[in-house]
C-alpha cells in the first residue's frame, strides 16, 4: 500500500537536487548532485558506499540494516539477507527498509544522505534486460511509495560513458558521453559485457557470465571448509580472505605446479612465496584476520595447537589463492557449461555489426569490485589478445575507482541540465501520462 503523501502542486520542472542510486547486489553507491552546481567536476568523496543487506547476528542477537553494519563488533556467523539476487531486486520489502533507513530516517541527516523525496530527482540504476515485473515494481516504489519529484531508471553500465575517459584521450567532458565503450563489469552477482554507442546500450549484444564475487567467495569457503576449517557460516570472513590474498594467475598451470605436492616420494619443493598463513579473527583479541608468510616449522604448528603459547586459528592458503579467481576464465572447473570471460566478450562482439568491433576493442573499460583482484586486467588483456587477429587494436583501461565509476558518471550526467532533462520524468509528466508512457520513455520510444 502506497505511503500517504502531503498534498502539493505537481512539479513542472526538474528538481534542483538529484539522488544518484547505483543499487548493486552487494553495496549501494549513493550521493547527491545538482545541475545548479557550478562545479561540474565529479568527486568520489561525495559517493557513499552502503551495504545492501540486512544482517542478523546470532551472537549479540542484533539485526543490522545496511550501514548499521559498521557498528557490528563480532561478525562471526553473521547471516545476511540481500534484496538483490542475480542482479535483480527480488525482495522489495527488504530493499524498501534499507532505502527508508538510509535516505528518509532522521539519522540520515547526520550521514549526509537525507532527502525530501518530492523535492528530489532520483536516478536509479538497473542491469540490462531487467524483467518487466522488476522494472514496474521499481517505478512504483519511486513514484508512488516514495513520491520523488523526478525519476529516471537507467542501465548502470551506461553511466560509465559520462566519466572522464580512463584512456587519457580527453573524452568524457561534462554531459558529453564517450562515443563507444565496451564495459566489462565484474560485480558481486555476475560479470556483464555491455557495449555502448553514444551512451546508449546495445541491448542485443549484452552478455552475462554468471560468476561474480559471490561465486568466488562461496568457492573459497567450500575449499577451506573441506580441507581445513569450517567456514560455511562465515560469509564475512571468507570474503575478507578472498580480498586479502586471492589473485588472478597469469599462467594457471605454472602456478599450480609451483605449489603441487605429490606423495611421499615426490621430491619437488613447494614454492612458499605463493603459500600464506591466514590468521582468523576471534573478534576478541583479533578483530580482523590477516595474512603472513607461510611458516612450515614445528613452532608454527605448536602455536596452532596452543602448546606452550596462546592458540591461533589459521588456515594455510596455497593454490586456493589463484584457483578460485580462475573460475572467471574457466567456469568448467566447477562444472558450468559456460564460456569464460573472454568467450563472453567475443559472444558480445559477434552480436554487433563488424564495423563496431574495432571501436569497441579499442575502448574496453573494466569496472566492478571483483576487477580489483590483482592480475585481473593483465590476464584479461593477455587472453583476449590471443583470440584476436594481429591487425586489431586492443586497448583496455581499468577504472581508477572501479566500484564508484558508474556513480561518478551519473554525477557528471546530473550536473548537465540538458542531458538530465532528456532522461528524467517529472512528477507532472508522470501524473499526466501514466506509468506506461514513463516506461516507454525509458526505452527511448516516446520521442522525448
Amino acid at each position: 500500500m502506497a505511503r500517504q503523501q502531503p498534498q502539493a502542486p505537481p512539479f513542472t520542472s526538474l528538481q534542483s537536487r538529484t539522488l544518484l542510486l547505483d543499487n548493486g547486489a552487494d553495496t549501494i553507491k549513493a550521493g547527491f548532485s545538482s545541475h545548479l552546481d557550478q562545479d561540474t567536476n565529479s568527486s568520489v568523496e561525495q559517493c557513499h558506499i552502503i551495504p545492501n543487506s540486512i544482517s542478523h547476528s546470532t551472537r549479540d542477537r542484533r539485526t543490522y540494516i545496511a550501514s548499521q553494519l559498521s557498528t557490528c563488533l563480532d561478525f562471526g556467523e553473521l547471516a545476511f539477507r540481500h534484496p538483490v539476487e542475480n542482479g535483480y531486486i527480488v525482495n522489495w520489502e527488504s530493499q524498501k527498509a534499507i532505502w527508508e533507513y538510509e535516505f528518509f530516517d532522521d539519522g540520515a541527516k547526520a550521514r549526509g544522505l537525507w532527502c525530501e523525496a518530492r523535492a528530489t530527482n532520483l536516478i536509479l540504476t538497473e542491469p540490462s534486460s531487467a524483467p518487466i515485473a522488476v522494472q514496474r515494481q521499481a517505478d512504483e516504489m519511486a513514484m508512488e511509495e516514495f513520491g520523488f519529484g523526478g525519476y529516471a531508471r537507467v542501465v548502470g553500465a551506461s553511466l560509465n560513458a559520462y566519466t572522464d575517459s580512463a584512456f587519457g584521450d580527453g573524452e568524457g567532458e561534462a554531459g558529453v558521453p564517450a562515443e563507444c565503450l565496451l564495459v566489462i563489469d565484474a560485480g558481486y552477482s555476475h560479470t556483464t559485457v555491455t557495449p555502448l554507442l553514444h551512451r546508449r546500450v546495445l541491448q542485443s549484444a549484452c552478455r552475462r557470465l554468471d560468476i561474480g564475487g559471490k561465486t568466488l567467495t562461496n568457492q573459497l569457503k567450500d575449499l577451506i571448509s573441506t580441507r581445513q576449517f569450517e567456514l560455511q557460516k562465515e560469509d564475512w570472513m571468507a570474503n575478507q580472505i578472498k580480498e586479502d590474498v586471492c589473485y588472478v594467475s597469469q599462467d594457471f598451470n605454472v602456478d599450480l605446479e609451483r605449489v603441487w605436492k605429490g606423495g611421499m616420494k615426490d621430491r619437488r619443493r613447494i614454492d612458499h612465496s605463493i603459500v600464506v598463513d591466514y590468521v582468523l579473527p576471534d573478534y576478541e583479541e583479533i578483530k580482523r584476520g590477516f595474512a603472513r608468510p607461510h611458516d612450515p616449522s614445528s613452532a608454527a604448528r605448536k602455536r596452532q595447537l596452543g602448546i606452550g603459547m596462546p592458540r591461533e586459528d589459521l588456515v594455510v592458503i596455497a593454490n586456493e589463492r589463484f584457483s578460485v579467481p580462475e573460475l572467471l576464465f574457466t567456469p568448467s572447473d566447477i562444472g558450468m557449461q559456460s564460456e569464460g570471460l573472454v568467450g563472453t566478450i567475443l559472444q558480445s562482439l559477434n552480436a554487433l555489426p563488424v564495423g563496431l568491433w574495432q571501436a569497441c576493442l579499442a575502448n574496453v573499460l573494466v569496472v566492478g569490485g571483483t576487477s580489483k583482484l590483482p592480475g585481473f586486467v593483465e590476464r584479461l588483456e593477455r587472453d583476449l589478445r590471443s583470440r584476436l587477429s594481429d591487425d586489431i587494436v586492443l586497448r583496455i583501461a581499468h577504472a581508477e575507482n572501479p566500484i564508484k565509476h558508474a556513480w561518478t558518471g551519473g554525477q557528471r550526467l546530473a550536473h548537465n541540465e540538458t542531458a538530465l532533462k532528456q532522461i528524467i520524468v517529472t512528477r507532472e509528466e508522470y501524473l499526466e501520462n501514466g506509468d506506461g508512457w514513463m516506461r516507454r520513455k525509458f526505452l527511448g520510444k516516446t520521442g522525448g
